[in-house]
Formats: C-alpha cells, structure tokens, sequence
C-alpha cells in the first residue's frame, strides 16, 4: 500500500542552500574559553589512561561550557540540523589527543555508536581503498552521493584536506520532500514505502545479507521525522539479484538525487584544518566529491567521523532495525571491506 496522505514539512530543518548567505550563518567560531574546556578535559582523560568506550558526560563534563554545549546540541536536533564549530586546535594537538577531545564533545550530542564491524567510536575518515568499491566508502577516495549514515547525528572534524577535491555537500531531505510532493506526489509514495537494503557484510550474526523488510526513506513518528537513504546499498541488492526494483521505484531515487543536487538545495564547502560539521542524520543528507591525496602519507585526507544516536527518538521499527542500538556489530578479525562469499556467513 502506498501512503497517499503525504504533508509537506513546515521546519527549520527544511532549508535550501539559498538560505545561506555564507558558511556564517550556521558557523560558531570557537572562543578560548571553549577550545580552553575542550583541552583541559581532554588532558585530564588522556592522563587517566581513559580508553575511547570509557568517556561519558561525566567523565568528559565540560562544565565551563555546559550552556553553549546545550545550545549547539538544540541548534542540531531541533533546529537547522546543520551547525559548523570553526577553530579546534589541530595545529597543536596530536591525532590521538584530537580522537579524544572531538568524543568528549560528542557525548554531549548523543551516544556514540560503532561504525563498522572494527567497532570504531571515532572513525578516521581516510583513503585506504582508492577507487575499489567493495572497500567501505568513507575509507576511500571515491565520489559518495547524498545519503544519509546508520546514526541520528553525525560530527565531522578536518584534520587534514585533501590535496584536491575532497568538496562536502548537504542538503536537507525534508525540502527535498517538499519539492517532490509538488511535482511528483505518485513517486514520494515510494520513498515512504522504502527499500530492501544490502548490510556490505556488517550484518550482526546470524542476520541476512538483505534487510528482511523494506527501509522507509521518509517516516514520521510521533510528529517526528526520520530519513533514510544509502542509495548503494539499495542498488547492490538488486544488482546481486537479492530484489527486483521497479521502474517506478528507481525514477523515485533518481528524482529525489535530481532535486537534492541543484545548486538550490546543495550547499557545498570544503571543510579546512579545525573545521567541524554537526549534522541532524534524521534529516540533513551529506556527500562528497571524489579527491586526491598528496604523495606524502602523512599528509592524506583526514577527517575524524563520529555516529550518534538519541536515545529515545521515536521511530518506526525499519529505521530501529537499521540503525541497530549500538551501531554495526563489532566482529572480531572483521574489517570494512567487503567480500560476497565471507559476507554470508
């Protein structure tokens, strides 16, 4: 059955890039008695030998700030869901030191999750894989189109930018929504309806290869949005002969990208060393263009990534079901990249 009774959405959230005059308009730039907060409970940790799974708003309370800390997280979960924080102190801190301070930070945002089946809190968005697409993308160099991540709030810290390339892109679904709901309600229907999505191999144990059932693109609980796209991962499944797609089911896909990539919609920066993105993962949708690496190794690419949830955010059983509690399964021995025969085991 296909939702006819489809609503456009009336919020903050549901922006277009023409909003923006400039980054300024979504951007706090970072005072020293913040930065001063965020290294001082990020030494303290650091001294206690506290590992990644050990940081808690209690034991990362940014007391000093604890005000601004609350405005930026309402900023991302009830407001635009786009919020940049421009000046960490990368030039002065190690990677391992800025893993620690951008978690700290991030515990008051929401609980962090796993991102892959290595279980990583704080994942290092870097290319180890070029252009091979069986390698999990934020671990390579490819294009990535707008989608969303297996979260409800992501936070992005540039350590390092690429050589070239490299451009980050967002959009808010929810305007998106609201163009096709003018132009196109018929093909709106499929994205509430959703998707089989392939799991890359990163399924828990015992899970299939194939969601069982369909993942809504837009779902509403509660008078709460939720949205959910990786357009690969639905493209895989069919590709592999899991599902048969529609030729109505993928022009819904085609044209919900069309819109999504207007100059319109997609507001384009590229992240610079100490800039960071908080980004509402319910309905914000982010990309990246495919770049280069300098020759150095010690000078790839580098952004820190971190996939959080909100505990108690209403939701319909598919978008739980994706997601997963903790994120994706740790799997010991386990990496990002993906292999058909391994991955059904």
């Amino acid at each position: 059955m296909l939702e006819t009774d489809i609503e456009p959405f009336n919020h903050r959230s549901a922006w277009k890039a023409t909003d923006f005059a400039s980054n300024d308009d979504f951007a706090v730039d970072l005072t020293a008695r913040q930065i001063d907060a965020l290294e001082s409970d990020t030494a303290r940790l650091k001294q206690a030998g506290a590992a990644h799974e050990e940081v808690t708003v209690e034991s990362f309370p940014l007391a000093a700030i604890r005000e601004d800390v609350a405005a930026w997280r309402d900023e991302i979960l009830r407001g635009r869901g786009l919020l940049m924080l421009r000046g960490f102190p990368v030039e002065r801190m190690d990677a391992d030191d800025l893993r620690l301070m951008f978690l700290g930070l991030g515990v008051h945002i929401g609980r962090p999750t796993s991102q892959s089946a290595m279980g990583d809190l704080v994942g290092d968005v870097i290319n180890i894989g070029d252009d091979d697409r069986n390698e999990r993308a934020y671990r390579s160099r490819r294009e990535l189109k707008l989608h969303t991540d297996r979260c409800d709030h992501i936070g992005m810290l540039c350590i390092r930018p690429a050589l070239a390339g490299g451009v980050s892109g967002y959009a808010s679904a929810l305007a998106i929504h609201n163009e096709m709901l003018a132009r196109r309600p018929d093909l709106l229907a499929y994205l509430y309806r959703g998707y089989f999505h392939h799991r890359f191999g990163e399924q828990a144990p015992g899970e299939p290869l194939v969601t069982r059932q369909r993942i809504p693109i837009f779902s509403i609980t509660d008078g709460v949005p939720s949205v959910i796209l990786i357009r690969g991962y639905i493209d895989l499944a069919a590709e592999e002969g899991h599902v048969t797609m529609s030729d109505a089911e993928t022009e819904a896909l085609d044209m919900f990208e069309e819109i999504g990539n207007r100059p319109e919609f997609r507001l384009d920066m590229t992240l610079q060393p100490g800039e960071a993105t908080f980004t509402n993962n319910c309905c914000v949708l982010h990309t990246r263009t495919a770049f280069e690496d300098a020759p150095d190794p010690a000078s790839k690419r580098l952004l820190l990534r971190l996939w959080l949830r909100e505990d108690g955010r209403p939701a319909v059983p598919g978008v739980v079901l994706h997601k997963g509690y903790g994120g994706i399964a740790k799997r010991d021995g386990k990496g990002t990249y993906y292999t058909p025969a391994a991955a059904m085991s």
